[in-house]
């Protein structure tokens, strides 16, 4: 075996056992967060179901530490849900980098995968104000609070119909062909950025359906986050990516169409 391979599959290895820990890192640390809120307890609310006290201040809690401790939580969890369909993308990146001999490799990765997190940052702080919003309505209005089972229900059945569409399956082809393209730019810092912010924001588009299930069911719920990640990964991964991202949507769709029977009272 030349020294070269031998070099290629040394810094594979050291690359895929670093995404190795920093997964189970963020995975850790969303299941002691995981847990830590359930030990709190749920709100109860007209309608039979509980409120997330991720929405709520504790006493003695700022409004800015609710926020900074729920954004915390949003891109730990995010990096644990991400990270396993986002390796391999970073990984062609920097192979790609490396045939066109550009140097810098392992800044210029860790700028894409910085600026991919930025975005879902982003996507954690309107998700924070849009809870925050339906909380304190829900609070205010009791008739809006008893409709939520209903209004989850159809939130899950419209996520299951946006995985059956050319919107998806277009930002979906994005994800799973995102690569080294245009190296002559991406060689450089800000254009590395640019790539990720992109990248983040294209992925972001692709999970729209599957985190809107996620915010619904409960930011903080391990099953929900298991299966979401599992989706995730999957579609993007899977050598037929369109194929399965329908399958998903066509499970959504009958777990929708189940839960609006449910809130309906024929379940």
């Amino acid at each position: 075996m030349s020294r070269r391979r031998l070099s290629r599959r040394a810094s594979q290895c050291v690359f895929f056992g670093i995404a190795a820990l920093l997964f189970t890192a963020s995975a850790a640390a969303t299941i002691v967060w995981s847990a830590s809120m359930s030990s709190m307890g749920r709100m109860p609310m007209p309608g039979g179901w509980t409120m997330s006290l991720a929405w709520t201040r504790m006493c003695g809690q700022t409004w800015l530490d609710l926020a900074a401790s729920f954004l915390g939580m949003w891109v730990v969890m995010m990096v644990a849900m991400m990270l396993p369909s986002l390796t391999p993308m970073l990984w062609r990146y920097r192979e790609a980098l490396g045939r066109a001999g550009t140097t810098r490799l392992t800044r210029l990765t860790i700028a894409v995968g910085l600026a991919y997190f930025l975005v879902w940052t982003v996507f954690g702080v309107a998700a924070f104000a849009l809870g925050l919003l339906l909380t304190a309505l829900e609070m205010q209005w009791p008739a809006l609070a008893r409709a939520a089972p209903a209004t989850t229900a159809v939130v899950v059945l419209a996520a299951g119909a946006l995985q059956l569409t050319p919107w998806k399956a277009r930002h979906l082809a994005c994800c799973r062909n995102a690569s080294g393209c245009g190296l002559t730019l991406l060689a450089r810092a800000a254009a590395a950025w640019q790539h990720g912010l992109r990248l983040g924001l294209s992925c972001g588009c692709c999970c729209a359906g599957l985190t809107a299930i996620l915010l619904v069911i409960g930011v903080m719920d391990l099953r929900a986050m298991a299966a979401v990640t599992a989706a995730v990964t999957v579609e993007r991964l899977a050598p037929a990516g369109e194929r399965v991202a329908r399958a998903i949507g066509a499970v959504v769709v009958g777990s929708g169409l189940l839960l609006i029977a449910q809130a309906a009272g024929l379940g």
